[in-house]
């Protein structure tokens, strides 16, 4: 569990040396988000639960919530500031875990508190592309109406439309093929 400060510098000896109550806690923190207990999870940020706290494989609070489908905890934790463009240790960002499952509603929120609707992953694939892929055209259109680039190009050179007929996804690949002409 860690702070994520944005900088590759390796823990410190306080965060290799976590007692045992305190990754319990941690533990029981990430739980709430996974579960999406709002409830719970509310007075812990009142009292100074940093809303950007991630697990050891760097998935921050947002990026589980908005990966397990939990509004109201991913407004709970934006509310707090949470950095929406915080990415995880693979480099993925929520608005692109958001896009991949499809929650309209959770990308929305994402962009209305600042996600950056052409934040590609490491490879290349930009919110919009999974979401082409994976044949979500509501939120394909919402990313096309916030700007998301629909040339854009993932790292092996795959455009969207490439990547959406690559995947089968009938329904996208049509809505992205209307849109360039």
């Amino acid at each position: 569990m860690h702070q994520n400060s944005g900088n590759n510098a390796p823990p410190t000896t306080a965060a290799k040396t976590m007692d045992q109550e305190t990754l319990e806690f941690a533990q029981k923190v990430l739980q709430l988000v996974r579960a999406g207990d709002s409830a719970r999870l509310e007075p812990l940020l009142e009292r100074g639960l940093p809303p950007n706290l991630c697990s050891h494989k760097g998935d921050n609070l947002l990026m589980l919530a908005s990966y397990h489908g939990h509004f109201d905890t991913a407004r709970l934790l934006l509310e707090h500031g949470a950095d929406p463009e915080m990415r995880n240790d693979s480099g993925q960002t929520p608005i692109a875990g958001a896009a991949y499952k499809g929650d309209l509603a959770m990308v929305q929120l994402l962009l209305d508190h600042g996600a950056n609707v052409e934040g590609a992953s490491p490879d290349g694939k930009t919110a919009l592309m999974l979401a082409a892929m994976f044949n979500r055209t509501e939120v394909a259109e919402l990313l096309l109406a916030r700007g998301a680039n629909i040339d854009a190009r993932a790292a092996n050179g795959m455009t969207v439309l490439d990547a959406a007929n690559a995947m089968g996804a009938a329904d996208t690949s049509a809505l992205l093929a209307r849109r360039r002409d």
